[in-house]
């Protein structure tokens, strides 16, 4: 009598065979392969995030749609490379260096996962690989903060300023995370969101200050060395503040 494969059983081979059967590329690494529209993934966010560390806002959704294309598009002719839209393996290791030249060469590569972590040029922070688009993107925009000076008031009246202070920094990074569409002040902060600490972004507010915590790193405006919007590796007591976080994050 032949013998007959269960279903469940052949099932998990089918799986297997389609596995198997990619192409080398379903694997392959940033710039091993030419990106255009239409694209969905990892590369696609890697590119959209480096577009905008290098001065194009790109929104990082993993979907190299319209609007990708037209920022590509944008980048391509600042540098003066064929305006196609298309990411050639050439231009990916093109872009791989003014990263390199303008970060220090692990920019926007992926942390392990779990816990973001300092760049080596010690003043950015990397998100983790595992990390919701919407943590990556609080990441990316406190990141733009870090050259900016501390301010009192600073980032209330608009999130775009010169300078900012504890709470303007915090709400420039939530509006990243799309929890936030007006600055608060520490007081404001204090119902934002829900009690108790989030799984990746938790914010510690009391009246006199306020910071906030993402993928395990801590941006504030006051610690070791210059005062301002910075990565702070170190820790901080949490006594008197009200911890804050939102659902799903």
């Amino acid at each position: 009598m032949p013998y007959r494969c269960p279903r469940a059983l052949l099932g998990v081979l089918l799986a297997l065979i389609g596995v198997l059967a990619l192409p080398s590329a379903a694997m392959a690494s940033f710039g091993d392969e030419t990106l255009s529209r239409g694209d969905r993934g990892h590369d696609v966010r890697v590119l959209q995030s480096w577009l905008t560390h290098l001065g194009v806002d790109t929104d990082v959704d993993g979907v190299f749609g319209r609007g990708t294309e037209s920022k590509l598009k944008r980048f391509e002719k600042r540098e003066g490379w064929k305006q196609d839209g298309k990411l050639s393996k050439i231009n990916a290791r093109q872009m791989r260096k003014l990263m390199e030249r303008k970060f220090g060469s692990d920019e926007g590569d992926d942390a392990p996962v779990g816990r973001a972590r300092l760049s080596r040029n010690g003043r950015t922070a990397v998100a983790p690989a595992d990390a919701p688009e919407r943590v990556k993107r609080a990441i990316h925009y406190a990141n733009k903060l870090t050259r900016k000076p501390y301010r009192y008031g600073g980032g209330h009246a608009s999130f775009r300023d010169d300078g900012y202070d504890c709470s303007g920094a915090v709400s420039y990074a939530l509006r990243g995370a799309k929890t936030l569409d007006r600055p608060m002040d520490s007081r404001e902060l204090m119902s934002w969101g829900r009690s108790g600490e989030g799984k990746w972004i938790t914010v510690y507010t009391k009246s006199s200050h306020a910071y906030v915590v993402i993928a395990g790193l801590r941006f504030d405006t006051s610690g070791r060395g210059e005062e301002g919007p910075r990565w702070r590796p170190e820790k901080r007591s949490t006594r008197g503040y009200r911890v804050r976080h939102w659902r799903g994050l």
